[in-house]
Order: structure tokens, then C-alpha cells, then sequence
């Protein structure tokens, strides 16, 4: 199986000696849809930030498609952070036009057909717009992009309940069998029936790897239910 995420021995320390994430490793194949779970301060953001290249590892290594994160893996990376980070005075086509100059992979159609099928407007500027709907805009950018791993930290946390089952949607069906996407989440319960693979964490490690299928099947239970179990308190 190809593994498109390789992290060995992976360490960041913070200020005042805070261990976000100790000695990781993991390894996560093309393909597959992974969610990464864990309680509060975990790790989990930091993770995804060293993945996408806006952090530095104190120790250890990543490689996406074996490349150390940098230019190469920007041009290969979708990451949606936890929040919004556009120009309020933008609108929406303008972050689209920004997008299509900025990364080769981007599709404007795919972003013009989601905004549509989400009733949002175009012509619409950033300020105007609720803080879901925002949010919404800044996942159809991501999800525009034919990228070969989508990094998605909290991409449904903002948005309403009838709007989730959407986006979702929208998730899967705009990514290849080439690539892989990793979602950081607490609503694990509106995620799982997507999620292919699951990675709990604990204080920055590594506290389990394991199929969906095999929790629903050998656990007799389902990713909420094992979550609750492992980490309760």
C-alpha cells in the first residue's frame, strides 16, 4: 500500500518547554480518509500545521509523496485551518481568481458549482457573510484544489447542522483515489460514516491506529462509543 504520510519520531516543543507532539509516529496511505481524534490539546493543530509546512519540527521527519515538508508539498497540500483567514473587504469570486493564481491544481468550476449548490453569491463580499457560511467559502477553496493530501482542521465546527451533511458530501466527492484527507474533529458522531480510518492522540502521541470497519466489527462499536471509552476520564 502506498504510503503518501510518513512522520517518524516527530517532536515539537513550544515555549516554556510545552510538548505538543512527543515522538510521533505514523504513517497514513494514499487513498484514504482519516479522521484525527483526540481530546483538547492533544496535538492535533500542531500536527496539521507541521504537515502543511507552517511549523518546524523540534526532531524527527515528515515526508508527503516523500518530500520534507517546503514548496514542493505546498503545491501538493490543501489546508484548511480552524479559522478563516481571507480579507473581509474580498469577495468571493476575487478569493477565487487569488486561488486560480495561486495553485496550479485549482479548479474554479468545481468552486463556482459548490457556491451554487450552497446558494452563496459570488459577488459577495467576505464582510458580509455569516460566520458559517465563511466558513463554507473557505472549504469550497480547499476542496478546489486537486491536492494529493487535505488537511481539515475542525471543517464542519462552525457551520449548521443541515449544511454538515453537505459539506461532507462535498469532502468526498472532491478528492481523488490518489490522495488522502486528514479531518481533525470533535463532532466525530456527523464524521464517522465518512472516515475510512481512525488516529486517536493523546498528549502529542500516537494512542491508536485502527480501520472503522474493524472498530464497528471487532469493538462492536461505534468510533464515538470507542472514543468515549478510551478517553474517558
Amino acid at each position: 500500500m502506498n504510503e503518501l504520510v510518513q512522520i517518524c519520531d516527530l517532536t515539537k516543543v513550544y515555549e516554556r518547554k510545552k510538548v505538543a507532539v512527543n515522538h510521533m509516529n505514523l504513517m497514513i496511505p494514499s487513498g484514504r480518509i482519516v479522521g484525527l481524534l483526540g481530546p483538547n490539546g492533544s496535538g492535533k493543530t500542531t500536527l496539521i500545521k507541521m504537515l502543511s509546512g507552517l511549523l518546524v519540527p523540534n526532531q524527527g521527519t515528515i515526508r508527503i509523496n516523500g518530500n520534507t515538508p517546503g514548496p514542493v508539498t505546498k503545491a501538493e497540500v490543501s489546508y484548511l485551518p480552524e479559522r478563516t483567514y481571507f480579507r473581509e473587504s474580498m469577495k468571493v469570486s476575487q478569493l477565487i481568481a487569488y486561488f486560480q493564481d495561486f495553485y496550479a491544481d485549482f479548479r474554479p468550476e468545481r468552486a463556482m458549482q459548490m457556491l451554487n449548490n450552497l446558494q452563496i453569491d459570488p459577488n459577495s463580499r467576505l464582510k458580509t457573510l455569516s460566520k458559517g457560511t465563511k466558513e463554507k467559502v473557505q472549504l469550497i477553496m480547499v476542496m478546489s484544489r486537486d491536492a494529493r493530501l487535505y488537511l481539515l482542521d475542525e471543517p464542519i465546527a462552525g457551520v449548521d447542522p443541515a449544511a454538515r451533511d453537505y459539506i461532507l458530501r462535498t469532502v468526498i466527492s472532491n478528492y481523488n483515489e490518489r490522495a488522502s484527507i486528514i479531518i481533525s474533529t470533535h463532532l466525530i458522531t456527523d464524521v464517522e460514516n465518512v472516515l475510512d480510518d481512525v488516529v486517536f492522540i493523546r498528549d502529542g502521541r500516537v494512542l491508536l491506529t485502527d480501520t472503522v470497519e474493524n472498530i464497528r466489527e471487532v469493538k462492536g462499536k461505534s468510533v464515538d462509543q470507542y472514543f468515549r471509552e478510551v478517553f474517558a476520564c
